[in-house]
């Protein structure tokens, strides 16, 4: 389409048009004033964004040079700690102090629950990720492996009464653990009803044994529904609980008290991801970006698609009317909080030029773009913050960085100071290790922290990279570290004022089909204190949201505001391979288990444009891969070929084997293209390649430089 010339930058005619016609109309801001801060921002943000990427590679160099002369850091752990002191690797921390951000909305500060995160760039997704404020609990039961999966269980093709009647009696079991009877159990229950006492309504069930009430009667929210269809609205730990009362609906048939389903609070709030889980490298990808995360602030995003053979359109969900227990209306919002995810500093973006003509930082760009389309917000935020989540942040000073240019943008857009909120990805060795110098430098918009264990790992290893070989990766997560870079960040985020203001979140949990097994572990992080945590669905939030009624987050964390925190040794404690325990075998399994999982995420990433995919490992399981997994993945395999334990035949031989195997895993998807027999001629296969050749020369072991630059190939010539 063109460039067109607006303040001194060359802006792609796309965004000029998705800018003036579609986010700019109604917000109060003139056109020129847009792109007159813009170039503002370009002007005096680039050269210190340059400055701080310099910095990195500086860093990092001098990183290599100590492990060149004094090996792994367990050798000398303090020398390591004086060392990275010296070179301005760790910085002194500040004293103590409490975060000190305002206009949070609820689901921010005060109730706790599952975070989902989705690429932005696909409407469906956005939207039911959106819309998964509330699910199902007899649907995700039903529907996963969180009920066994045998025998007379099995799910068959219609509905199995047995496998219906084992989800009813655990979905009674959830209700006896978190909104039990005075007394009896919900299983014996034969009918739910609200009766008058006084000037107020009140919950009963009938039973057996008479007519009881809830134990903790405050529990009883509030009422609603039609005459065939009663809802009624519990509430535990801040999380609300529907119980439908159809007698005439399939399930509800079956019940003694008409109960049709459970509908749970899930996902309270939401990413919607410009970042690791999505493919955007040029200004048509930006701009549907954008334009999804426009339609989301404004109410307007609809997407139609087909299923079971009929058109489909999806839209964002209303709130939810009831009665509270005075008779008065009670409103319940019906769509999860959204926050955005900018891209990392790193990355540029042809879609605007400076006046030399080069590719302006895309992190700015999307700092004014998105904080634009957030002004037209009518359904969101409460308060009328603005929540933008900023990933791959090394250290302090660059936290300080984004916060400088957030204040920018408000003088652009006109608004108040400290609208954006900033969330705070530590998933950077050098934030990890100045955590609560990051805080401090983001005290005034800071919303959340959260460990991204799987961008921490990649980090861990390119920082480390000549320190000696990685663990295998299923070894690294039993590490001490990890454990440590955890516990750091709930506790370091207790002594600076996070309980009951702003989020500590943990990270994802990865097997979208192991539901089984994340109900079974994934309590573990509202229980070391966690606000929230990711997961993969919307199924996995229904499923995750029982955690939070099991666990009592606030008083978890009061348990924790006193423990000890861990010192950097532990955080630095990463050992090296002893590769005489490995057998040849093993060596060359693990690298064929490397080469499949990127080769299986990059072929879609580079030829369809799919930022984020349920990737089938080498064992057919599904797991949820984005940039921050191949990042993993990619340092792995640099480092072994650094050290030696494999060599460039060997690597190419496994990636040349896998693509095949891969190739079989996507037999079905019509637009895929095979890779095996392509080999020199799939810019997918090269670029999966070139992740691996040339991962320890990447910056901080980043995939986004050959990701975008294969897709870049890729579009130009279809």
């Amino acid at each position: 389409m063109g460039y067109v010339e607006k303040a001194g930058l060359k802006v792609d005619s796309l965004l000029v048009d998705f800018a003036e016609k579609e986010a700019i109309p109604g917000t109060g801001v003139a056109p020129d004033q847009f792109w007159q801060g813009l170039a503002g921002l370009v002007r005096d943000f680039a050269p210190k964004n340059r400055e701080f990427l310099a910095i990195r590679d500086r860093i990092q160099t001098q990183i290599d040079d100590w492990h060149k002369a004094n090996g792994p850091v367990a050798a000398n752990p303090a020398k390591y700690q004086a060392f990275l002191r010296e070179i301005g690797y760790l910085v002194p921390e500040p004293a103590d102090f409490t975060i000190e951000t305002e206009g949070l909305d609820p689901e921010i500060s005060s109730i706790c629950g599952p975070q989902l995160v989705v690429p932005v760039s696909n409407a469906r997704y956005a939207l039911n990720a959106a819309n998964a404020r509330w699910g199902s609990l007899y649907d995700a039961l039903y529907g996963t492996d969180a009920i066994a999966r045998d025998g007379e269980l099995a799910p068959g093709k219609g509905l199995n009464p047995a496998r219906a009647a084992a989800v009813v009696a655990r979905a009674a079991q959830f209700l006896d653990d978190s909104l039990p009877l005075a007394s009896g159990s919900h299983v014996d229950v034969t009918g739910y009803h609200v009766i008058k006492e006084g000037d107020r309504r009140v919950f009963v069930a009938n039973t057996a044994a008479g007519r009881v009430g809830l134990k903790d009667p405050s529990a009883f929210a509030g009422y609603g529904g039609t005459q065939e269809r009663g809802e009624l609205v519990l509430r535990h730990n801040g999380l609300h609980v529907i119980l439908i009362i159809d007698p005439a609906s399939p399930i509800g048939a079956t019940h003694k008290a008409g109960l049709s389903d459970v509908i749970v609070e899930s996902a309270l709030t939401t990413i919607q991801d410009c970042e690791d889980s999505v493919a955007a490298v040029d200004a048509e990808d930006k701009v549907g970006v954008y334009r999804n995360w426009l339609g989301l602030m404004n109410g307007t995003l609809e997407d139609t698609f087909e299923k079971g053979g009929k058109p489909v359109t999806r839209k964002l969900n209303a709130d939810r009317q009831y009665k509270d227990a005075n008779g008065r209306p009670l409103t319940l919002k019906g769509r999860a909080l959204l926050l955005v995810r900018n891209v990392g500093h790193l990355m540029t973006t042809k879609a605007i030029l400076d006046s030399s003509g080069q590719p302006i930082g895309e992190g700015l760009m999307d700092a004014a773009v998105t904080a634009l389309c957030a002004m037209s917000d009518k359904v969101n935020s409460t308060t009328g913050a603005i929540y933008v989540v900023k990933p791959k942040m090394h250290g302090p000073d660059e936290v300080q960085f984004a916060c400088d240019i957030f204040g920018a943008v408000e003088k652009v857009l006109g608004l108040k100071p400290e609208t954006i909120k900033i969330g705070i990805m530590d998933e950077e060795r050098r934030t990890s290790a100045n955590l609560k110098a990051a805080i401090h430098a983001a005290r005034r918009r800071v919303f959340f922290i959260n460990t991204g264990f799987l961008d921490r790992t990649g980090d861990e290893i390119h920082t480390s990279m000549l320190a000696g070989p990685v663990l295998r990766k299923d070894d690294v997560k039993a590490e001490k570290w990890i454990q440590s870079y955890e516990d750091r960040n709930v506790l370091i985020g207790l002594a600076a004022g996070f309980s009951g203001k702003a989020q500590i979140g943990k990270g994802m949990w990865a097997r979208p089909d192991d539901m089984a097994a994340m109900l079974a572990s994934k309590a573990a992080h509202p229980n070391a204190g966690a606000n929230t945590a990711w997961v993969p669905s919307p199924t996995a939030a229904t499923l995750h949201a029982l955690h939070y009624h099991q666990i009592n987050v606030f008083e978890a964390q009061k348990r924790r505001h006193n423990q000890a925190t861990p010192g950097l040794g532990e955080l630095f404690s990463m050992p090296v391979l002893d590769a005489s325990t490995l057998d040849r075998a093993a060596v060359l399994r693990e690298l064929d288990n490397n080469a499949q999982g990127i080769l299986g995420y990059v072929v879609r990433w580079v030829d369809q444009g799919v930022g984020c995919s349920k990737v089938p490992d080498i064992n057919n399981v599904g797991l949820m891969e984005d940039r921050a997994t191949c990042r993993i993945s990619s340092q792995a395999v640099a480092n072994w070929l650094k050290h030696g334990l494999v060599n460039e035949v060997e690597v190419r031989a496994s990636f040349e084997k896998m693509a095949v195997v891969v190739d079989g895993q996507n037999a079905d998807d019509p637009l895929y293209q095979p890779m095996a027999g392509h080999f020199d001629s799939s810019i997918a296969y090269q670029a999966a390649l070139d992740l691996a050749l040339e991962g320890a020369t990447q910056p901080s072991g980043y995939t986004e430089p050959i990701l975008h630059a294969a897709r870049e190939q890729v579009k130009a010539v279809r």
